[in-house]
């Protein structure tokens, strides 16, 4: 009973210990950098989680599903569906639309009664009212083909073989593509009504697409049940149409935003960790001096950490919630009105992450301390150190953390590596910096700064890291959301096309590009296009016809050469020749020819081991001719511009009958241009965009605001660390300074010391960290995103400009603070 209130006695005052020493300032440094990890992670995971979400949920609404099974054969969706999953069906295929006054070819999407399964069907009655389903018995005619046929809503239109009642216009449809010669002008009718038209015939050439919605785990079932044939494929939001590649490359830069946060943070909490250990050497000494045991020191320790941890989760959930908000407020206009729930992931991966960085963070100069002699009272000593210690499997901890949570992230890990090499290199660059700079004679306080710096390496190696380490991680946040968001302006550019013309005719074409630049239009060259297929590569030949190959010959060829399944192999291309490359497109290898040459775009080359010289087969109209790769080309499909797998030299392919298409862009006032040349060139199929280009723009807009937002919190976080990082290193100079003025050093000879050491710190951290920066960006642009990388050279002056006015800001009021008492 005794000891129990002897027990009781104590906890009180412990408790009153740690909340004076966290008060008085032996603690906060590390309350701070706990809260901060909490707060950054919290806030940084949670709008993650949402801009996820909101990214997922635009690519699913693009899908008009969660999930898309593409097929050019009829699948039994019954099989597929269960109880969970919602499904729907859609049949594609084009057939010609007349009316009394023309005749158009047309897209006929015919969908059941429960499309679209995500996103948002508008069509519009001539009441005005708004549908969102195809109901049995309705024809919905996209806006142009009421220009076009000179047709009202309530008109009969003879589609195919059957006539239908026009029921209004599709003001919107949630399906994206980014494939031009896709965007046909469609007609929307219900399933039921195709066997009306005659839709279906032998030989029609018919896409079907099989819509599902449901939960992840549900939609991955389906999949693993599912046994593709060549012919078919799934789509997700990742991987639908060209609009994956930005999706995947803002998740992945999200990720790597929060992983560089966490490094920043935990980089502080460290250092601070290891300032409050040598703080406490002395009572520590003292205490183990009146006989205090190591188990009484374990428990007054751990009791102070315990509220320093209860402090730094209320205040760091709260920072975490205020953060979170202030990131979501200049957003309000482009995130959806109902946001993605973030659930309790933020709040326990939070909490984990600062209890697994803490654990050896703390642990490890906790144990040490403990450990310190009690000599200390009368003389700084070393406290001894084990070869091994059982302390140091802490850091199993941390690690296990950053695999489990950082996972297959190549772009993650390509920093962490390639920051790991630098940290070695950047420390023999720095202290053969220090030394060249001896050989500088510039004064005695310089003098006196660079002998404080030489004589303390380890304790300058680990401040010039600690600061050089938080200007790179701030530097890559920078460029790498800079390096995106320029990658994604190029690739869809305010001026891009939005119109598409096609299947133009010889004798046309001329006149067609003449009515285009007499009304002053933005557009491309005029290219011959004629459709064939790829069928060998260097003898080697591909059954690219499922249909008229045997089983057997279909088993040999996949096991001869599994490219046989890409699908450019699988159907037709759109092939042109030119005397000159266009010039959006860039050659890589090669050089183009001016004969029997054939240039090839470099993802098709990459997937079927398409090298330089290389002699290729290919049919157009059942004609067999033979091209030899005289060049690789990097196109980028996204830019809404006329782009192709293959362009030959003229000689190769002019003999071939072909149409013309071009590419130009019109603003809304210019709509009238598109019914007059509908009018004027009834047989010329043009494909207006900009519905879809208006979509495709907002989405990249608010992506773009996020990485912004994300990108500058990582910022402001890497900022506030670096000037505690600062701080904490000018307060341990307290007793130096001390010592100096008691050896006649002036004020004013201390203070120029002072900014020479740190000026020469924050000068060499700048001038490494965008070297670093450099290394870093390159392998991450190059390896991970794929993307061109350019040299940044106003950061080579912006990092040490930054350095040093953080420096500035931070000693200014530091150094007047260890100046004060000694007037």
């Amino acid at each position: 009973m005794q000891s129990d209130s002897l027990s009781m006695k104590k906890r009180p005052f412990f408790l009153r210990w740690a909340w004076r020493e966290i008060r008085q300032g032996q603690l906060w440094l590390v309350t701070l950098a706990l809260s901060l990890i909490i707060a950054c992670v919290f806030a940084l995971s949670a709008l993650v989680s949402r801009v996820e979400g909101i990214i997922v949920s635009q690519g699913r609404s693009a899908l008009a599903a969660d999930m898309v099974l593409k097929s050019s054969q009829a699948v039994d969706l019954q099989k597929l569906s269960t109880n969970k999953v919602t499904t729907s069906q859609q049949t594609r295929f084009g057939t010609m639309a007349f009316s009394d006054n023309g005749m158009q070819l047309v897209s006929v999407k015919a969908v059941d009664a429960k499309f679209p399964l995500r996103g948002d069907l508008r069509l519009q009655a001539s009441d005005q009212s708004m549908h969102h389903h195809v109901n049995p018995g309705e024809l919905w005619l996209s806006e142009r083909l009421f220009s076009l046929l000179d047709v009202k809503v309530g008109d009969t239109l003879m589609l195919g073989d059957g006539e239908l009642t026009i029921s209004g216009r599709i003001l919107e449809d949630p399906e994206l593509s980014f494939n031009p010669f896709s965007q046909m002008p469609a007609v929307l009718i219900n399933n039921q009504d195709i066997a009306a038209i005659g839709g279906i015939q032998e030989g029609s050439r018919i896409s079907y697409r099989y819509y599902f919605s449901g939960s992840d785990s549900d939609l991955a079932d389906i999949r693993e049940t599912m046994k593709l044939t060549p012919s078919q494929r799934w789509l997700t939001e990742n991987d639908a149409g060209r609009s994956g590649d930005f999706i995947e490359r803002a998740r992945q830069y999200l990720s790597l935003t929060l992983v560089l946060v966490v490094l920043m943070a935990s980089a502080t909490l460290v250092l601070t960790c290891q300032h409050y250990a040598s703080t406490r050497i002395t009572s520590v000494a003292m205490m183990k001096s009146l006989g205090a045991s190591r188990r009484f020191l374990w428990r007054w320790l751990l009791q102070q950490i315990a509220v320093v941890f209860s402090v730094a989760i209320g205040v760091g959930l709260l920072l975490g919630f205020g953060l979170e908000w202030l990131l979501r407020y200049p957003l309000q206009q482009l995130l959806p009105d109902e946001l993605p729930t973030i659930g309790f992931a933020p709040l326990v991966i939070s909490l984990l992450l600062a209890l697994f960085i803490s654990l050896p963070a703390l642990g490890i100069p906790l144990s040490r301390l403990v450990n310190a002699s009690a000599m200390n009272t009368v003389q700084a000593t070393q406290t001894p150190t084990s070869k091994f210690s059982a302390i140091w499997l802490l850091l199993i901890f941390p690690v296990f953390a950053a695999v489990w949570w950082i996972g297959s992230n190549i772009f993650v890990w390509l920093t962490l590596l390639g920051m790991v090499a630098l940290l070695v290199l950047l420390a023999l660059v720095g202290l053969a910096a220090i030394a060249l700079l001896q050989k500088i004679k510039l004064g005695s306080a310089y003098a006196l700064a660079l002998s404080r710096v030489n004589r303390s390496k380890a304790k300058t190696a680990t401040q010039l890291a600690a600061l050089t380490c938080s200007l790179m991680l701030l530097a890559v946040i920078g460029l790498l959301r800079n390096e995106l968001l320029a990658d994604w302006k190029n690739t869809l550019p305010a001026d891009a096309p939005n119109v598409f013309a096609i299947n133009i005719a010889p004798e046309q074409q001329q006149a067609y590009l003449a009515y285009l630049d007499e009304n002053k239009l933005e557009r491309s060259e005029g290219y011959p296009v004629t459709r064939g297929r790829l069928v060998a590569i260097n003898e080697e030949r591909f059954y690219s016809n499922e249909e008229n190959s045997s089983e057997e010959q279909k088993a040999d060829s996949d096991s001869e050469n599994s490219r046989s399944r890409d699908e450019s192999l699988r159907r037709e291309l759109n092939f042109t020749w030119a005397k000159t490359l266009p010039t959006h497109n860039e050659v890589i290898v090669g050089k183009w020819g001016s004969s029997s040459g054939v240039s090839v775009e470099s993802g098709v080359a990459k997937r079927l081991n398409i090298a330089l010289g290389d002699k290729l087969a290919f049919t157009v109209g059942g004609l067999e001719f033979n091209a030899t790769v005289n060049s690789i080309r990097d196109v980028e499909w996204r830019n809404m511009k006329p782009n192709f797998y293959f362009i030959f030299t003229p000689d190769v392919l002019q003999s071939f009958p072909a149409t013309w298409l071009v590419s130009f862009r019109v603003n809304d006032q210019q709509s009238d241009l598109l019914n007059t040349l509908a009018s004027n060139y009834p047989t010329v199929s043009v494909l207006d965009l900009r519905m879809m280009a208006t979509r495709i723009q907002a989405l990249l807009a608010q992506v773009s605001w996020s990485l912004t937002v994300l990108a500058g919190l990582g910022v402001l976080s890497g900022l506030l660390l670096i000037m505690t990082l600062l701080r904490l290193s000018i307060s341990e100079r307290q007793t130096e300074i001390q010592l100096y003025r008691t050896l006649g050093a002036s004020r004013k000879r201390i203070a120029a010391t002072l900014w020479f050491e740190y000026g020469i710190i924050a000068l060499l951290a700048g001038i490494i960290a965008a070297i670093g920066a450099e290394f870093v960006v390159g392998l991450l642009v190059v390896k991970g995103f794929e993307l061109p990388f350019t040299l940044h050279p106003f950061m080579w002056l912006g990092l040490p400009v930054l350095a040093i006015g953080l420096v500035y800001l931070v000693s200014r009021s530091q150094i007047k603070k260890l100046l004060l008492p000694l007037r």
